[in-house]
């Protein structure tokens, strides 16, 4: 690939998806690289949010029916819009509470242990928060930590589906793994390893907050039992906005494990029944009343992926990744600059970011950039992640970013930064 910055130009001048950049707010002189944590503000998900607010202003109460679309149905609406980027029936995919509190929701559902079947398959790639829920479902059903099994990873960054898949014996129950690892940003093939846990007989469910907005899914036809994923990483619904959460369709008319009012059956939630009679479809999963406030901006962002498409998203995501490996591997791989990346190279194994890696100085270089207006995160403890976003980050963006990488070593600009870490970087 050429990795000068004409080639860079000309690439965004050719960019399809050029004019979405200008439908989101980015901060002047910034360069933003961190869209894998929180995506940026939009216009479209600005307008959305007023046009609620008006709403609440001029209906109150009414806006549980009035409202266009209807609050009281929004998280179904909103399952509508995602339903498309992950291969879904609509009616099997809703809005609903936090990433980690869907997780609860699903794997008290989906997790059942009995005879010899009593272990959670996970990875120790794995966001830590999924492993704490994990372990506290275990612990609910009375099991031992030892019921939480761990893939490993040989090389300390990936995962290999041939291992994982050795691991799905008599003894596992259930198998939840994540999309794409949030360090290295590996995408996993979601369809290998559900066609093994089926053939198997155990329920799979995956996290896929790394993934959404970034990579297509196909979960109805994979066969995937369950999956959840948060809206404010590439989706760019805001910082807490709502999560979502999926149920394959085999599984409607089954109760979850845990419930609440707004899972109740849609035409008869106000009759305040005291028996629990869940909807037909995943909105028997929900638990309680939708943040209107934070769940709108996800509409307006969705609305603009709609009109993207995924498969577009992907191929520039995919080439965006692609074109800073190139630039690292013949600019900065070699003394001085002795950088890396642990995300695979094979564009059909990477999610959306790049795990660019320093051996000794990742944190101080973070801090570097950030003062020179580019913002990367920070991963303990060598791994600068860089998300460039494909409905707003460009191609001449990556290539500056490569550029201040290779000043930053050049200037010794790190040595002017603490070894220590503030609590969010």
């Amino acid at each position: 690939m050429d990795t000068t910055r004409e080639w860079a130009i000309r690439k965004d001048r050719d960019d399809p998806l050029r004019h979405f950049r200008e439908r989101f707010y980015v901060p002047d002189g910034c360069i933003y690289m961190d869209g894998n944590s929180l995506g940026l503000a939009s216009r479209d998900a600005e307008a959305c949010i007023l046009r609620v607010l008006e709403e609440w202003k001029t209906l109150g109460i009414g806006g549980w029916l009035d409202a266009k679309p209807a609050w009281f149905t929004f998280p179904e609406h909103a399952g509508e819009l995602v339903s498309p980027l992950i291969g879904a029936k609509a009616e099997e995919v809703v809005l609903a509470g936090s990433t980690t509190a869907n997780l609860h929701v699903l794997v008290a559902t989906f997790y059942r242990p009995q005879g010899t079947r009593k272990r959670i398959l996970a990875d120790e790639q794995n966001f830590p928060s999924d492993l704490y829920a994990l372990s506290s479902q275990i612990s609910l059903h009375g099991g031992s930590p030892a019921n939480l099994i761990l893939a490993k990873s040989r090389d300390g960054h990936t995962l290999d589906e041939d291992a994982i898949i050795d691991l799905m014996d008599d003894s596992i129950a259930l198998v939840l793994l994540p999309s794409v690892l949030y360090r290295s940003g590996q995408l996993l093939d979601m369809e290998r390893l559900t066609r093994a846990a089926r053939e198997r007989g155990i329920p799979i469910g995956f996290d896929c907050s790394h993934s959404i907005g970034s990579v297509p899914h196909r979960f109805d036809d994979w066969g995937t039992d369950f999956a959840f994923f948060c809206s404010y990483k590439h989706l760019n619904g805001g910082p807490g906005a709502p999560a979502f959460l999926y149920v394959n369709e085999r599984h409607f008319g089954r109760t979850p494990g845990l419930a609440g009012w707004f899972g109740f059956r849609k035409e008869r939630q106000f009759d305040m029944a005291l028996e629990f009679d869940p909807q037909p479809t995943a909105g028997a999963w929900q638990l309680g009343t939708p943040h209107m406030m934070s769940a709108a901006a996800v509409e307006g962002s969705l609305r603009m992926f709609a009109e993207a498409g995924i498969d577009g998203i992907r191929e520039k995501s995919i080439g965006l990744t692609g074109y800073l490996m190139d630039l690292i591997d013949e600019e900065l791989s070699k003394p001085p600059y002795d950088y890396s990346y642990s995300t695979p190279r094979d564009a059909a194994r990477r999610g959306g970011h790049v795990a660019v890696e320093h051996p000794r100085e990742a944190l101080r270089i973070c801090e570097a950039l950030k003062t020179r207006g580019i913002i990367p995160d920070f991963r303990p403890d060598r791994v600068i992640r860089i998300a460039p976003v494909a409905m707003y980050s460009t191609f001449e963006e990556v290539w500056l970013v490569a550029r201040a990488l290779r000043e930053i070593i050049d200037s010794l600009e790190y040595e002017r930064f603490p070894k220590g870490r503030r609590a969010v970087s």
